[in-house]
């Protein structure tokens, strides 16, 4: 990891910031510095800001992919360090203490440095070698990016792909990721976003459950069918709302977060449901219900951090996935 060598830099970058806006700037402000004093361990520092953005020992130890025993033994050697006590243990999460609330504003713009560093040092790679993480809902992952990928590795064998599916937002300052196909445009002036064709979403239901049930001959029919939801469902029924279909009396008896379980809860006849026109035109099992006769339309962003977009192979995979989801989405 970068951060292992970055405690000199971190440093550096952290006191000339705070020398450029003070009066040191006028007087030099290396003269400041103490560079016996700076005798703390950098990852241990890391360890002492996870825990306390994360709250816990175990997720920290989760977001920086080591156990929670080692990460637990680098906070503590960190307090051993600096003499102070950061934490306190109330049952299985952890509170600063006033010195930890103190030190944590200054570890935090370590972080940042950390962060910035890396950052500057990715953009000036011109190598065609090594991973790209990308992150993407599970349904683009699962019905979209398994031919784009597999073409993608067959023009750059030197690029690895590491596929992040989830519904949650990474952070791309933070290097969750490298690269994220997401459905709305990011409010952060630092990234660089493209826009992707427009995808439709329509409701559907199994033909034999709509047999079942009988013919959809108006909307309010639409109220004798059960409706498969999602667990943050307000959006979803403003959109119907939206469409003219009035959800008042609708069963949602059945909700996930996950949108491939929806789907197949939809297939199997549980209820009608929510997908996209491009994914259900050849599925025979389906039929798209009537009274809905406006899409969904789903904005599609193609994301990265300004300082990865001259890195080469980012850069590369950046305009490859830009061509071959345009092709995809139309």
């Amino acid at each position: 990891m970068i951060y292992k060598y970055l405690k000199l830099h971190i440093t550096y970058a952290y006191l000339h910031s705070f020398a450029a806006k003070s009066k040191w700037a006028d007087i030099g402000w290396r003269n400041i510095v103490d560079w016996k004093s700076v005798n703390f361990d950098w990852n241990r520092a890391r360890a002492f800001l996870v825990a306390a953005e994360e709250g816990s020992l175990s997720a920290a130890a989760k977001a920086l992919g080591m156990a929670q025993s080692t990460l637990g033994r680098q906070v503590a050697a960190l307090e051993d360090e600096l003499s102070v006590t950061l934490f306190e243990r109330v049952g299985k999460g952890l509170e600063l203490t006033e010195s930890g609330l103190e030190l944590l504003h200054h570890v935090k713009a370590m972080g940042e440095a950390a962060g910035q560093f890396s950052l500057k040092a990715s953009g000036h790679s011109t190598s065609l070698e090594g991973k790209v993480c990308i992150t993407v809902t599970p349904t683009i992952a699962v019905y979209f990016l398994g031919p784009i990928l597999k073409k993608l590795k067959l023009a750059e064998p030197g690029i690895t792909i590491e596929l992040v599916s989830t519904n949650d937002t990474s952070d791309l300052k933070r290097r969750e990721a490298d690269i994220a196909i997401r459905n709305f445009r990011p409010p952060q002036p630092d990234l660089i976003a493209k826009r992707l064709p427009d995808t439709h979403a329509y409701l559907y239901i199994q033909k034999k459950y709509l047999e079942e049930f009988g013919p959809i001959q108006s909307a309010s029919d639409l109220k004798k069918f059960n409706f498969i939801g999602f667990q943050e469902n307000s959006r979803y029924i403003m959109g119907l709302q939206e469409l003219g279909i009035d959800t008042t009396g609708f069963n949602f008896v059945f909700t996930s977060n996950d949108h491939l379980a929806h789907w197949e809860m939809v297939k199997s006849g549980l209820g009608v449901g929510i997908n996209l026109e491009k994914l259900c035109s050849k599925d025979t099992s389906v039929t798209r219900v009537p009274f809905c006769p406006k899409p969904f339309v789903a904005e599609n962003w193609l994301v990265t951090h300004k300082e990865l977009k001259t890195n080469l192979k980012i850069r590369k995979v950046f305009d490859f996935l830009a061509t071959e989801l345009s092709s995809a989405f139309t």
